[in-house]
């Protein structure tokens, strides 16, 4: 019976001998651990260029902005001085004509109780501008911003070159002081010189020339400079006003800030 071969697991070289398997180095390299479908796939940075856009957008967008404003601040300018050279714009001016005290009493519990008739000249030396008020509030104080009482004024039209007489009654009604405002002012109420008082109008005026007319600007007008004495019976006193000057100031409103 013929003996049967059997073929060898281990490699055969090439003269027929066995080769020994190649042992596994130890320890294994990471590429031996993992294959090569476990290896982490590139992945490409994105580019830069939609952020470089967006900045050049934005900075475009500021260019022009600038630019739309500085065009705007020189048309403004030039329509300013058209108006200036053809019209020669001039403010009112208000003087304080009279003021006459029929009532000023002070009582033990400081309830202050006043009447006073006011006249104010108002005068327009434009040659082509007319003003149109808007009903004027007016209030009176000492110079220590206490309280004396308040009046209004209806609205007027003020033509050019000309000179109106407002009259307007002021009243306080009982009002209270506190205790340091009280004794300051019988204090000045008790001097040869009479209290110090201070005179504000506020309102709003647009202006016409010609057909145009101006959009409404805030206008105050603040008097300082006048003197007063108590009345002692039922004649009214004079209050003196030969000192008194009135300052005209504009009161332009941006947003919430007033100028």
């Amino acid at each position: 019976m013929a003996d049967r071969v059997y073929p060898s697991s281990k490699p055969v070289g090439a003269n027929g001998t066995p080769v020994a398997a190649k042992t596994p180095t130890f320890p294994a390299t990471k590429a031996q651990i993992y294959g090569a479908s476990t290896r982490p796939l590139y992945h490409p940075q994105p580019t830069r260029h939609r952020r470089r856009r967006r900045r050049s957008c934005f900075c475009s967008f500021c260019l022009w902005f600038t630019l739309i404003i500085i065009v705007l601040i020189i048309l403004a300018a030039v329509a300013g001085a058209i108006v200036y050279v053809l019209y020669r714009p001039q403010r009112p001016s208000f003087t304080v004509t009279s003021l006459k005290i029929s009532t000023f009493n002070l009582t033990a519990a400081s309830r202050l109780t006043t009447k006073i008739n006011l006249n104010i000249s108002a005068k327009n030396p434009n040659k082509k501008l007319v003003y149109i008020y808007n009903p004027v509030s007016v209030s009176l104080t000492t110079t220590d911003d206490i309280d004396v009482g308040d009046g209004s004024l209806p609205s007027f039209v003020h033509p050019t070159k000309n000179t109106t007489l407002l009259k307007v009654a002021i009243t306080g009604t009982s009002q209270e002081l506190d205790d340091s405002a009280a004794s300051k002012l019988k204090k000045d109420l008790k001097s040869k010189n009479g209290v110090a008082l201070k005179l504000k109008l506020n309102t709003k005026v647009k202006v016409k020339m010609g057909g145009l007319k101006t959009p409404k600007v805030g206008v105050r007008v603040s008097c300082e400079g006048i003197r007063a004495t108590v009345p002692t019976g039922k004649t009214a006193t004079t209050a003196s006003t030969s000192k008194a000057k009135c300052k005209v100031d504009l009161r332009i409103k941006i947003w919430k800030w007033t100028f």
